[in-house]
């Protein structure tokens, strides 16, 4: 009886990972439902169970420690293939070079970005598959029938149709857009091709709503709402700060004003929220309301939760800034919790930046951790309770 012993070259996912990013700051490591990008895209492909190592290739320490602390294997990319215009292919080539020579033979190559945040890893057991079978390369896309057009001197005509002709969508046969999302390749004729499309190209077909990649702000804001649904509704890690400063209106209101006849405002509070930040100050983690509002309400809550405030501001990044150099505190381990746009210098300042359940959608893509608590409804209390010392630390101080 012949027995068949199994090829000990593997099949490799590399996920490139450069520092540098134009459209969104620090892009691989921006996290969508409290998870990274980079994060993301490692997990997925652990979770292929035919994808023997994942590996990130990347220019960055950062990311590389970050990629470590997941559990992927670290390849170090030269600056000479790190710059803007540097192609994917000549991270994974260069990728493959370095594990060949620490003794890493790759039978297939999985090619995922982390830009990609919700790819399904039976998505990339098929797209394996199927190199097994009968393609060199596969790639992720989604169907569509929708009609292309392009701009010229002359105007605007068809790509894919005919603009004299309107077919039901029923009579017209499908194409395919890339999602950018994975590339599963047969390592060897990609390494001597240079190139993902070649030999028989295969499509695997995947969820559209699975299908956004990010490249801006707006993009990466919808990740995070959609993550909501598709990730279920979690629990968010604590984080692990020395301060927390705060908006006042949209985070301790829920935004609304109540104005009387004789002109006088009122907001309305949450009690919640007042208990904490008790927490939070009789566990020495002292915290800062910044507002550009002038009516003394602000003041006035401030000093019945005790804490400091600043307020009628026109520069909150800089009363900010002010603050902590005259504590003393490193912005890296501040919490920052806003709900609208100017609230973006802040938030980009700080470490920790955090965003209300209802906060506007920018504040939502820069936020490292979106709160499930709305401005006015708890969640200053949940932010709190996240940036409450452990035991540990505790004890550390006594």
């Amino acid at each position: 009886m012949e027995t068949r012993v199994r090829d000990s070259a593997e099949i490799v996912a590399v996920i490139p990972a450069r520092g540098g990013s134009k459209g969104v700051t620090r892009k691989n490591l921006r996290e969508v439902g409290g998870v990274s990008l980079l994060a993301r895209a490692i997990r997925s492909a652990q979770a292929a169970p035919s994808i023997d190592r994942v590996v990130v290739t990347t220019d960055d320490a950062e990311i590389a420690a970050a990629a470590l602390a997941a559990g992927a294997d670290i390849v170090h990319r030269p600056a000479t293939i790190s710059a803007d215009e540097s192609s994917s292919e000549s991270a994974l080539l260069h990728a493959l070079d370095v594990l060949e020579g620490r003794g890493v033979r790759t039978r297939v190559l999985v090619f995922i970005q982390a830009t990609s945040p919700f790819i399904e890893p039976v998505s990339l057991e098929e797209a394996i598959a199927r190199v097994d079978d009968d393609c060199d390369a596969v790639f992720s896309a989604v169907p569509t029938h929708a009609f292309l057009w392009r701009l010229d001197a002359d105007g605007a005509s068809g790509v894919n149709h005919d603009h004299s002709f309107r077919p039901r969508r029923q009579e017209r046969e499908a194409q395919y857009r890339e999602t950018g999302a994975f590339y599963v390749m047969r390592a060897p004729g990609f390494r001597a091709a240079g190139y993902r499309f070649f030999g028989t190209v295969g499509v695997v077909t995947v969820d559209e709503r699975h299908a956004i990649e990010i490249d801006t702000l707006e993009e990466l804001a919808v990740a995070s709402v959609l993550a909501r649904a598709f990730d279920g509704p979690g629990v968010l890690a604590a984080i692990d700060v020395d301060a927390v400063v705060t908006d006042f209106d949209g985070v301790h209101t829920d935004d609304r004003v109540l104005v009387g006849e004789d002109g006088a405002e009122f907001v309305v509070t949450n009690r919640s929220d007042g208990m904490g930040v008790r927490m939070l100050r009789e566990a020495g983690v002292p915290l800062l309301i910044l507002s550009t509002e002038v009516n003394p309400v602000v003041t006035a809550r401030a000093r019945k939760l005790g804490v400091d405030v600043r307020q009628g501001l026109d520069d909150k990044a800089g009363a900010l800034l002010e603050w902590t150099t005259a504590k003393g505190f490193d912005l890296a381990r501040i919490a920052y919790l806003g709900n609208d746009v100017n609230d973006l210098a802040c938030l980009s300042l700080v470490g920790w930046p955090v965003a209300v359940a209802d906060a506007h959608p920018l504040v939502v893509a820069a936020a490292r951790v979106v709160l499930t608590r709305r401005g006015g409804d708890g969640a200053v209390r949940e932010l709190a309770e996240l940036a409450m010392p452990t035991d540990k630390e505790a004890q550390n101080d006594n």
